[in-house]
């Protein structure tokens, strides 16, 4: 019997050793399951942060894209080649290309840079709002991406956009008519009628918007009538900046409204666009209006020196290169993107803007804005 008891004490005893070995280990399971499940927790956040971040700077003869909408105005053909030149001279490789204004195809293009591996895409879009889903597959990929020119739209696949006041390059178009009117024309009220940019644009809204902040004050006073009333963007925007359906709007105008009047002034969004407006009213027999224009193209700025066209607005395509290329050598030097001059929300996100300053060139300070530009300069004669 009392080897009994002993036996049992023993077995009871190591029943409750068990228990209280097995709660213990019980316990440091479930630590380290909580350990290990923090520790994973924490190398998978370390990884999505390591995912999300942008790309820290590439090699200095990385290839980098640019992606033009067309090259049917002097200002693209001059950014065709600028680029090439001043990124081969940066020591980049570059692959520059333009869409013939066709969405589909500057789709394709940009989509072929990704697979091509650049580092950085500039992109003038032919259409601001059309390339969301390229852009994003471009930054999914670690590519940084400029905008040129013109924003780019509901797209969270953009870093930053170079481009030129776009409502102060308006005010300034606005502003040079009311000027011209004034002096070539006499005192008022004048005949005036409005015309805007490609509605695909992002710009073209913006210059009318900042000319009609200008204009619309004088045309409630009654100092500019416009006669054939057309006075919304919608009314005025010429598709494609087609210089052609530009004319043809403006034969319309003069025969419809201007048959017993004279036309005094013409608000127009660019230099393409203003030579048609001109050779429109002279072929209708009308005295030249006072016209507004943009990009100082050459034959314009030949134009403007011989009275022909009021003012051009001078946007010079080497400084705008030129910024944009100070931005791809931060980014590849690992410094990211600079401050920027101010932000706009493009739909999906705030984007920072470098915005240039326009410049009003007429007769009169045509030699001292292009001093520096001997191609131009040289035109003044």
């Amino acid at each position: 019997m009392k080897m009994k008891k002993q036996l049992s004490l023993l077995l009871a005893t190591a029943l409750v050793a068990t228990v209280a070995m097995t709660g213990c280990g019980g316990r440091g399971t479930s630590e380290t399951k909580e350990t290990e499940a923090v520790t994973t927790t924490e190398e998978t956040t370390t990884e999505e942060t390591t995912t999300a971040e942008p790309e820290k700077g590439f090699a200095a003869d990385a290839t980098i894209g640019v992606s033009l909408p067309w090259l049917g105005t002097q200002n693209w053909k001059e950014a065709d080649e600028m680029f090439k030149t001043q990124l081969e001279a940066a020591g980049f490789k570059a692959i520059v290309q333009a869409a013939d204004n066709k969405v589909p195809q500057q789709q394709q293009q940009i989509e072929s840079m990704i697979q091509n591996g650049v580092k950085v895409i500039v992109v003038g879009p032919v259409d601001g709002t059309q390339l969301g889903s390229v852009l994003e597959e471009a930054a999914a990929a670690g590519i940084a991406v400029i905008g040129y020119d013109r924003l780019l739209e509901n797209t969270t696949g953009v870093d930053g956009v170079v481009q030129f006041g776009s409502v102060k390059t308006g005010e300034l178009q606005g502003q040079a008519l009311l000027d011209g009117l004034a002096k070539v024309k006499g005192e008022g009220p004048y005949n005036i009628e409005l015309f805007g940019g490609g509605p695909a644009d992002p710009n073209a809204p913006n210059f009318f918007k900042g000319a009609m902040s200008v204009l619309q004050p004088k045309i409630d006073d009654g100092t500019l009538v416009v006669v054939s009333g057309q006075t919304d963007f919608t009314q005025c925007a010429t598709p494609d900046w087609d210089n052609s359906k530009a004319q043809a709007r403006m034969d319309s105008l003069l025969s419809g409204f201007y048959s017993d009047k004279e036309i005094h002034g013409v608000l127009s969004p660019n230099d393409g666009i203003a030579r048609a407006i001109i050779t429109a009213s002279e072929q209708a027999g009308q005295e030249i209006p006072v016209v507004s224009g943009l990009d100082a193209e050459n034959e314009s700025v030949q134009w403007v020196w011989s009275g022909r066209q009021y003012s051009t607005v001078a946007k010079p395509t080497d400084a705008l290169v030129s910024k944009t290329i100070e931005i791809i050598k931060s980014l590849q030097a690992g410094n990211g993107m600079p401050a920027p001059d101010t932000n706009v929300n493009n739909g999906k996100k705030d984007v920072g803007v470098f915005e240039l300053p326009p410049v009003v060139v007429t007769k009169e300070n045509a030699k001292e804005i292009f001093a520096n530009d001997p191609g131009r300069l040289d035109l003044l004669k």
